[in-house]
């Protein structure tokens, strides 16, 4: 082999040897970009997952536990006074929590719910100081009822959130005899009024 053959071929080598390199970084990268897009797919699933409402059928004859309340606008609510219209308890994180009381706003607004007749009862372990500026921010009207936990806990809708020892973001209908018919809890911390309202009439 000539000198020149044995510099043309050593080129040759080094230029493979290049060439090998670098289809092994593209494959590297292209590995990386799969296994990193893989994850984020996999993440957004369980968050989907982790964010899908959970419903409970509850049994005719369950009778919803009876309860008094203080409320925001200096009353006190019982149960019992709405017997004979139909209810939905509305169980969420309150103050601080603005999604919480924009949902208040949204069913307050919805000419569907006003026709229906089903009374919401918003429920938050919560003083009225804590709780009265977010009503005033999203301009809601309805009292909040205030509770120290003990209906949130008979109800069953602690912990159901992302705060420990808070209720989440749940709803209870209870018919106009007072029975708990339905219950739901949304951790995407939000549910259209017509969706509420949807669910409640076709259990009633």
């Amino acid at each position: 082999m000539t000198t020149r053959q044995h510099d043309t071929s050593a080129r040759q080598a080094r230029l493979n040897a290049v060439q090998q390199e670098q289809r092994k970084r593209r494959l590297t990268r292209r590995a990386l970009v799969l296994a990193a897009t893989i994850a984020v797919l996999g993440l957004m699933a369980f968050g989907l997952w982790q964010a899908r409402p959970t419903t409970t059928e509850g049994a005719t004859t369950k009778i919803a536990p009876a309860f008094t309340l203080p409320t925001t606008a200096g009353t006190n609510v019982s149960l019992s006074d709405y017997r004979g219209n139909p209810v939905i308890l509305y169980f969420n994180e309150g103050a601080g929590c603005g999604s919480c009381t924009q949902q208040m706003a949204a069913i307050e607004k919805d000419a569907d719910f006003a026709k229906s007749g089903i009374v919401v009862l918003p429920i938050v372990m919560n003083t009225a100081a804590q709780i009265q500026p977010d009503m005033d921010r999203f301009g809601v009207k309805t009292p909040y009822l205030l509770d120290d936990g003990t209906v949130s806990k008979a109800y069953d809708t602690l912990d159901k959130g992302m705060h420990k020892g808070l209720p989440g973001h749940g709803f209870v209908l209870i018919d106009k005899d007072g029975n708990q018919r339905w219950q739901g809890n949304y951790p995407s911390m939000w549910v259209e009024p017509a969706t509420l309202l949807s669910e409640a009439t076709s259990r009633l």
